[in-house]
């Protein structure tokens, strides 16, 4: 396997184990502030720093060794999307993530990989484009603006610093709702791009 496609494919093996690493300490009913909590959250933080840095690495890798390729440009957002919706559920359990918000990105994801999947069937493989890769940029804000909430709570320094969680959560639902907006507005660039290849498929006799 490629360089680069290893690292796509960190993304996708780090993913159930981050998911793991989060529920694990509410599964066995573990108390905020405890040394568990505690070592769940120095855990979870380093363990999706690098797989989000992962997505730097795959790139540069492909550019420096020459390995791009149409299975690279599939298998990179791919492998985004299945890191970015484990943590999203994540925090939809935890209550930082507004239902309404996950569900219309889920749709938005399934469209888009629907998109893929019919233009590769056609020969074309859709390489991310800005707006999909300032959307990528988006959820990875969201993703740590909510694992800084559960650290205060899992470290139970929000208690001790008095902090108004409100405010961060707040501050969360917008970043959120800024997702779902740009990953809408993504959407609709690729399809723009792309629609012709959507309707040629669509158009044919069965």
């Amino acid at each position: 396997m490629k360089t680069s496609n290893k690292f796509t494919l960190t993304r996708i093996v780090l993913a159930p184990v981050l998911f793991l690493i989060y529920f694990v300490p509410e599964w066995l009913q573990i108390q905020d502030g405890s040394f568990f909590a505690v070592i769940s959250v120095c855990a979870f933080i380093p363990l999706l720093a690098f797989a989000e840095f992962t997505d730097f690495l795959d790139g540069f890798f492909a550019r420096r060794h020459n390995e791009v390729s149409d299975f690279g440009k599939m298998f990179d957002p791919f492998a985004d999307v299945f890191l970015h919706l484990s943590m999203f559920t994540c925090f939809v359990f935890a209550g930082y993530m507004p239902p309404v918000l996950y569900v219309l990105i889920l749709y938005r994801e399934f469209s888009q990989n629907f998109l893929r999947m019919v233009a590769a069937k056609k020969g074309t493989a859709i390489a991310a484009r800005k707006g999909g890769k300032l959307k990528t940029v988006m959820y990875v804000v969201a993703c740590f603006a909510s694992l800084i909430q559960e650290s205060l709570f899992r470290t139970g320094l929000a208690d001790v610093w008095h902090v108004n969680m409100q405010v961060f959560y707040v501050v969360g639902v917008c970043v959120y709702i800024a997702c779902a907006v740009l990953s809408y507005a993504s959407f609709i660039d690729y399809l723009v791009h792309f629609g012709s290849v959507l309707k040629e498929a669509a158009d044919e006799k069965k």
